[in-house]
């Protein structure tokens, strides 16, 4: 069994999560507070680069400015941090630092978006793509869910209170499939304030087949598990990649909003799009 040592208590105690702030009314790039990937991944085993490629997709739904009138503007912004940073933003630090551009004014929404772009580029240490949508194009967008076979179909017994690798088998034989299967019944907590974490999970392979039970049972085990989005579904993805050695893998997660954001870790070892970043109904 794979165990993942704790992170270090004081590895976020620079940060404003769970600490009452105050909102300001200029931008400040100072709000953001940088994490590093390293001491995550070092706690999955991970001492060199991983194996796998991938994004986290962030879409913040509270963003407004002035224009040069005054007037607010509002837009979605989708935020793309590529898997090879060497850091991530802490949530709440750029939900503060996205709020504090109430009150700037600006010519235009693409000033807004290379200023953002560029300040989270700086933080990530790599390319951040940013994306803003105005009011005009909203009525287009759409919900929908994660394409595969549902594993919350299978009636069995969820007993794990961790996430437990021993639970991941591969069926017996030398058959090779394809199979996409997701699950709506994910739950995770915040290392820092506790607060639950909501998600679909969607795991995608080229191998022997996963016993589906297993798996979800395992994907249950996280219910009290205490980690970052994007440190949970690394996990998935080692533990899946040690223990049943598909040839190919992909986890992709949606995790609802909370604070203005959704974060939607994205992990593969193959060559493959970047998952459509389709809203889900609980987001």
């Amino acid at each position: 069994m794979w165990w993942v040592s704790p992170l270090p208590e004081d590895w976020l105690a620079g940060s404003q999560l769970g600490k009452p702030v105050d909102y300001r009314v200029a931008c400040d790039p100072g709000l953001l507070y940088p994490v590093a990937r390293a001491p995550m991944r070092e706690a999955l085993g991970l001492s060199s680069a991983p194996p796998f490629g991938g994004a986290d997709i962030w879409n913040a739904y509270e963003l407004s400015w002035l224009n040069s009138r005054g007037k607010p503007q509002v837009a979605l912004a989708t935020i793309v941090f590529p898997a090879e940073s060497p850091f991530i933003v802490e949530s709440k630090s750029l939900k503060l630092y996205l709020n504090a551009w109430s009150q700037v004014r600006a010519e235009s929404a693409d000033m807004i978006r290379t200023a953002i772009a560029a300040d989270l580029s700086r933080i990530a240490g790599a390319n951040v793509l940013v994306r803003l949508q105005l009011p005009d194009s909203w009525a287009m967008e759409s919900l929908g869910e994660l394409e595969g076979q549902s594993l919350d179909r299978l009636d069995v017994s969820c007993d794990s209170q961790t996430p437990d690798p021993a639970l991941l088998r591969t069926t017996n034989g030398t058959d090779v499939v394809e199979e996409c299967l997701f699950t709506r019944l994910f739950r995770s907590n915040c290392p820092v304030t506790g607060q639950p974490d909501w998600a679909s999970i969607q795991l995608r392979y080229t191998g022997a087949p996963i016993d589906q039970a297993g798996l979800l049972q395992y994907l249950v085990g996280y219910r009290t598990h205490n980690a970052f989005h994007e440190q949970c579904v690394e996990q998935i993805f080692m533990d899946v990649l040690r223990t049943c050695q598909p040839m190919r893998l992909m986890v992709y997660a949606r995790f609802t909003r909370r604070g203005g954001l959704d974060i939607n870790p994205w992990r593969s070892n193959f060559s493959t799009p970047m998952p459509a970043n389709l809203r889900q109904p609980r987001q």
